[in-house]
């Protein structure tokens, strides 16, 4: 079980076209979604993640092996985590809040930067839904058609690409600084609460039903620029 994931310098810019193992993405680790809550059905998609960064922001690339897809939402902001869905946690530092970049497989995102986790009516403690200008820097390629209906009850294979820019992180939560070397925490999620096979997994495990847990988060570092370490090696003057 990887206990922290390394995230690398993206040596190609990647292509958001989904391309698992096309140049950009070939040499990215691969992280996997192995912890499924209990309530949920006996549909396990196997879902892996890779993440890839450089100087604008932090790419990442779902790859979900699915059955019983279903996907209907599709503006902003919509309750997309009721269709097949995946989702990236993410804390850039210890004292600020944390980011909920939830996405369909039809490309639909919901958004916002959570404060307190607590519940309560009409969402969160302390939280700010990102308004849609914020929104529309994030990037998102999907291999599915916006809308899956009737659900998609064979086997099927899609991917959900991503960008977003520190810029949109920084808006929040301060300057981050060059990423290279710095640990942060996250978690990574696949549902789907309305389709006929319900599920609820992640990276790193929860302890309820609730992925809005950011003591459950795992750890992910960014790895140094090839071309910083290689002036520390001496390779250039």
């Amino acid at each position: 079980m990887v206990s922290m994931y390394t995230v690398q310098f993206a040596q190609v810019r990647p292509e958001m076209a989904g391309l698992w193992n096309g140049p950009a993405w070939s040499g990215a680790g691969t992280l996997r979604l192995t912890h499924f809550r209990k309530e949920g059905s006996s549909h396990h998609p196997g879902t892996g993640v890779k993440l890839l960064y450089d100087a604008g922001g932090i790419y990442g690339l779902f790859r979900v092996e699915d059955r019983y897809v279903r996907c209907l939402r599709t503006g902003y902001m919509d309750p997309v985590y009721k269709d097949s869905c995946v989702e990236f946690f993410v804390r850039p530092r210890p004292d600020s809040g944390y980011f909920n970049f939830e996405f369909n497989c039809g490309g639909a995102l919901l958004c916002s930067y959570i404060v307190n986790p607590e519940r309560v009516p009409g969402g969160f403690r302390d939280f700010t839904p990102l308004p849609p200008e914020d929104g529309e820097r994030v990037i998102v390629y999907h291999s599915l058609p916006k809308v899956v209906d009737p659900e998609e009850r064979e086997p099927i294979l899609w991917f959900l690409e991503f960008f977003i820019p520190f810029a949109l992180l920084e808006k929040y939560t301060g300057p981050l600084g060059d990423p290279g070397g710095r640990l942060w925490r996250a978690n990574f999620y696949k549902c789907g609460d309305e389709t006929s096979h319900p599920h609820w997994a992640s990276w790193k495990p929860v302890h309820s039903l609730n992925f809005h847990l950011p003591d459950c988060f795992g750890e992910i570092r960014f790895g140094e620029r090839q071309d910083r370490t290689a002036r520390r090696q001496g390779l250039y003057l």
